[in-house]
């Protein structure tokens, strides 16, 4: 399985943009799709997640009320509509997908897309 982030960029604060996430195949015993993010210099943090069943959504404090994660299970793809962006929001996302098939978890991850908030 593949997970491959799009549309990230450089945008200037108060903008919007939206982050794309499409797996390569479906997911069998996907659990849960999430975005994260790894600011320069720190560590790899939650933005939101959310959950195959209910769609039940969390997200950081930081980016709520600005910050929106959906799926499109017929496009096999994940987002984030980020919008009201601030400087502090500049980092790599990455795409996660984890789950369990038969008796093993499995914990994907993409190869990150970077955004890049100018004041």
């Amino acid at each position: 399985v593949q997970l491959v982030e799009s549309g990230g960029g450089l945008v200037q604060a108060g903008d919007s943009l939206r982050l794309s996430c499409a797996a390569s195949e479906i997911i069998f015993g996907l659990k849960t799709m999430g975005w994260y993010r790894q600011p320069p210099g720190e560590q790899r943090e939650l933005v939101a997640t959310i959950t195959t069943g209910v769609g039940s959504t969390n997200y950081a404090d930081s980016v709520k009320g600005r910050f929106t994660i959906s799926r499109d299970r017929a496009k096999n793809t994940m987002y984030l509509q980020m919008n009201s962006l601030k400087p502090e929001d500049t980092a790599v996302y990455y795409c996660n997908a984890r789950g369990r098939e038969f008796s093993a978890k499995f914990d994907y991850w993409g190869q990150g897309t970077q955004v890049t908030v100018s004041s």
